[in-house]
């Protein structure tokens, strides 16, 4: 019996080993485009709960509207993480980086050098592991229970595997912003220290928050739980809500166009 590659190159490959091909970089891609649409949906709100956790002396006082009409064009420069937060604390009137390269070359000369650019680094990873478990897991969690309880209802079959049943994509919105809604509840503290944290210089009381355990109990001491760990929260939950729920939506048309599943 002549094997495949004996028999041309127009032969037919065994079923499902081109879908096998480079499947760790489909994947890659897949997660990539599904987070770059979330943030950039996203983008302005952060902008605002960025200003709300550190407590800007301009917002102090409010609650979460008034400030959400001072929106910036933050889209464009969501990639570059801690630079982001610097230019997003920033108001009309009191500039002090002029853009993504003049805030880095501040940091490194005025903070430290490059140890200036790790400032959080403990809160995040502390925090990625609640955050993207609860959420993976809830979402994963309720998909499985959707197609397995009401598969006629909530499910139809994939794009790309007849085979298969995924959610239909307004039960994935719906799924991923609970999922997204659960996670950041339960990992936000850990959210407002990473940012309080991140501005480093920017803030008056910059030389206690230098730790981890050290903001925590400085925000908690100074502000108390609901308007300290938690302030801005409200303001989270519409943001991270849509945000996780393009997410996860898009990551699974993605798994869908790319042929993952």
């Amino acid at each position: 019996m002549a094997s495949p590659a004996a028999a041309g190159p127009g032969a037919a490959l065994p079923p499902g080993a081109a879908h096998r091909d480079f499947y760790w970089l489909r994947s890659f891609i897949a997660g990539g485009v599904a987070g770059c649409c979330a943030k950039t949906t996203t983008a302005p709100l952060d902008r605002v709960k960025i200003l709300l956790q550190a407590h800007n002396h301009h917002y102090k006082h409010l609650g979460n509207k008034e400030a959400t009409w001072d929106f910036r064009a933050c889209a464009s420069i969501n990639g570059w993480i801690y630079g982001r937060v610097r230019l997003a604390f920033q108001v009309k009137g009191e500039h002090k980086y002029m853009g993504i390269i003049h805030t880095f070359k501040m940091i490194y000369t005025k903070e430290g050098g490059f140890s200036g650019f790790y400032r959080g680094l403990m809160p995040t990873i502390v925090g990625m592991a609640p955050y993207a478990g609860f959420s993976f897991f809830t979402f994963g969690t309720l998909k499985s229970i959707g197609l397995s309880q009401a598969p006629n209802l909530l499910g139809r079959p994939s794009l790309d595997n007849p085979d298969v049943l995924v959610l239909k994509t307004h039960i994935n919105l719906l799924c991923g912003g609970i999922a997204g809604a659960i996670a950041q509840t339960i990992s936000y503290p850990l959210d407002v220290t990473r940012r309080r944290m991140q501005l480093g210089a920017v803030l008056p009381d910059s030389e206690k928050c230098l730790t981890m355990v050290q903001t925590l109990k400085y925000v908690y001491q100074q502000h108390g739980i609901r308007r300290g760990l938690y302030r801005g929260l409200s303001l989270n939950y519409i943001r991270c809500i849509p945000s996780q729920a393009v997410a996860f939506t898009t990551y699974e048309l993605m798994k869908q166009f790319l042929h993952l599943n």
